[in-house]
């Protein structure tokens, strides 16, 4: 039976905007240093199941809509595949790794997929799209009107399906192997372009030694390219090393370190890099014939190889996303991390915190150990909204950040799994953040958060912070995962995964299998105007207090102008307990009392509404 999820507050309440004063993440947190290796399992005491699912009538800003499920929680390694396109009648398909059954070691592990055809979303899928056991697929259009869908499958390469008509017919399946003796390719990216979308492209991986590979011509995961003109029937590019990624210049690489940017016209461009291998750009302007290479960020230690040691480090943390504008320049968001070696083992420091910006304007980020260091060092390049243009947000205004001291891990920074958008005169940026004053007590969740720049014609010009998953019905969620089209409409277009445990059960067993949900989510591009004055929230709303209390607690709000304003008080049910009826308020300081003699202990959360704009906090009676 089809269900659907759609936001609480339809006219885009429920997204908060945040000025762009940056708060840090406190020192210890920062250098809370965490060994690279499997890790105790992360023991949740806190009950709690999946917000109830709501439907409403389709209108407003934006729409949240369930699309798929899945046990199987572990999406990507690091950079987010292409999961989703926004097709040019408006009909969209969505995919993701799909399964339901942990205890056969997911043997009906494969493709969810779910299409749009322009009036509604199908029903969930109920099995996977191919005939055998695959995992991670990435998606791309193929042909006239179809898509094409690539997997790998264990121990035999990759897996092709296609089918000619989209979101219709049965679909046909092919087998794409490694060079001789590494027929094994795993986690690849695909990308379509030229006429009909004829031309594949393909990038996958040679199976490193920590998966029980061997070297690739001296590579320890040899990232190959692979090109055909006719829809993949024939391979002009087959398994290939391209200049500048061979062993003169790499170990090896990890997997899902490395994206596509979508096409435009003859530009090709792919990202990769991750903490110990460096980052960099490989851009074609012929189709794919060949590419150029652009280093992005010079890795301190060129050719590292494990059990050398390494000084502690800022670096890309291996998730990335990449864009063509119309003028052919390409732009790169990445997330930031820090990490050290010794003899015997790497290091990682889950807190640490941001994501940077590059295009082909900028000069490269030096092999300097504080390059990449957003938190000011005297070495750091990076300067805050130009190429440091998001991190975790202050979301209750008090100048400090407060986290539950633990974190569930992706081995990615505290703000990362990046995506843009880019549409005529805007750069969208979203991502995944672990976000304060959303925890279940024992850690913090990860919420997605966007940020947007506007084309000034010499520059973008970055504005203010956007919490896209701030309504109720994610209040106990952790959202991760997002993947967007990479064209728009009047919409921008994202699916994403959340479940009610931070972290993953398939990475590191951090907690028990459980459901996840794969969620749908589009937003009006034009929603802001793009300049920082006019993105700074017109109303604020203090934490109450006392925080706990008993019996009276006050709230102050502070209005730029006069609006009309009402409170209500909810359970941790989404029930309304409480409310003020709206009422006009004037410019200024205004102070609301609630009195919770009588209710039951636990957890409230009160939210403030004045005109188009609501800010929600959570409160505890004791």
């Amino acid at each position: 039976m089809k269900k659907l999820l759609l936001s609480l507050m339809i006219f885009g309440l429920a997204v908060s905007a945040m000025a762009q004063s940056r708060v840090m993440v406190p020192q210890y947190l920062r250098n809370k240093a965490i060994q690279t290796a499997p890790y105790q399992k992360f023991i949740n005491s806190y009950e709690n199941v999946l917000a109830p699912l709501k439907v409403q009538p389709m209108g407003g800003s934006y729409w949240e809509e369930q699309i798929g499920d899945t046990r199987y929680d572990n999406q990507s390694n690091a950079s987010i595949p292409k999961k989703i396109i926004l097709f040019d009648d408006g009909t969209i398909g969505a995919t993701w790794t799909r399964s339901m059954e942990e205890g056969s070691f997911f043997a009906d592990r494969g493709t969810g997929y779910n299409y749009y055809d322009g009036t509604g979303w199908g029903d969930w899928p109920t099995e996977r799209i191919e005939d055998v056991k695959v995992h991670r697929p990435t998606y791309a259009q193929w042909g006239e009107n179809g898509e094409i869908v690539v997997s790998h499958t264990s121990g035999s390469g990759l897996y092709i399906a296609t089918r000619p008509d989209k979101g219709t017919g049965d679909w046909d399946f092919n087998e794409f192997s490694g060079p001789p003796g590494e027929d094994y390719v795993v986690w690849n990216r695909v990308l379509t372009s030229g006429v009909d979308h004829s031309r594949v492209h393909l990038l996958a991986l040679t199976l490193p030694s920590s998966h029980g590979g061997v070297p690739y011509q001296g590579l320890d995961g040899a990232l190959l390219y692979s090109m055909s003109d006719d829809g993949g029937d024939t391979w002009i590019h087959n398994n290939i090393i391209l200049d500048g990624m061979n062993v003169d210049d790499y170990i090896g690489f990890a997997g899902d370190s490395y994206v596509f940017a979508e096409p435009k016209d003859d530009i090709i461009a792919f990202v990769v890099g991750d903490p110990w291998t460096g980052l960099f750009l490989m851009k074609s302007t012929d189709g794919g014939d060949t590419f150029e290479k652009t280093i992005i960020w010079e890795h301190p230690y060129p050719m590292w190889t494990f059990g050398t040691p390494a000084d502690t480090f800022y670096c890309a943390d291996g998730s990335q996303s990449a864009v063509i504008d119309s003028e052919g320049k390409v732009h790169v968001a990445f997330g930031i991390n820090r990490v050290a070696a010794d003899g015997s083992s790497t290091y990682w420091f889950p807190w640490v915190d941001g994501i940077a910006y590059w295009n082909e304007d900028m000069p490269a980020f030096s092999n300097n150990l504080n390059a990449l260091n957003p938190y000011g060092h005297p070495d750091s390049e990076l300067v805050e909204d130009y190429n440091l243009v998001a991190w975790t947000q202050d979301v209750d205004n008090n100048g400090v950040l407060e986290f539950v001291d633990e974190m569930g891990l992706y081995w990615i920074g505290m703000s990362s799994m990046p995506q843009l958008v880019i549409t005529d005169n805007k750069l969208l940026l979203v991502y995944s953040s672990v976000t304060e004053t959303y925890d279940n007590g024992v850690m913090n969740y990860r919420h997605i958060w966007m940020r947007e720049a506007v084309d000034t014609g010499d520059d973008y010009l970055w504005g203010g912070f956007w919490h896209l998953t701030s309504d109720l019905i994610h209040i106990f969620d952790e959202n991760v995962y997002p993947a967007c089209a990479s064209n728009t409409d009047a919409y921008f277009h994202m699916i994403f995964q959340y479940d009610i445990y931070p972290g993953t059960a398939v990475w590191g067993a951090q907690h028990d299998y459980t459901d996840n949900a794969i969620g749908y989510y589009k937003r009006e591009i034009e929603w802001t105007t793009g300049t920082k004055n006019t993105l700074e929230n017109s109303i604020d709303v203090s934490q109450n207090y006392p925080n706990p209390f008993s019996a009276k607690t006050h709230i102050k709000v502070e209005l730029q102008q006069s609006t009309d304003v009402r409170m209500e008080v909810t359970d941790l049910s989404g029930r309304i307990v409480y409310s003020i009826p709206e009422h006009t308020l004037n410019a200024g300081s205004h102070l609301f009392e609630f009195d919770a003699t009588g209710f039951t202990k636990g957890v409230y959360f009160y939210t403030v509404k004045a005109g188009t704009e609501k800010v929600t906090k959570k409160m505890v009676v004791d």
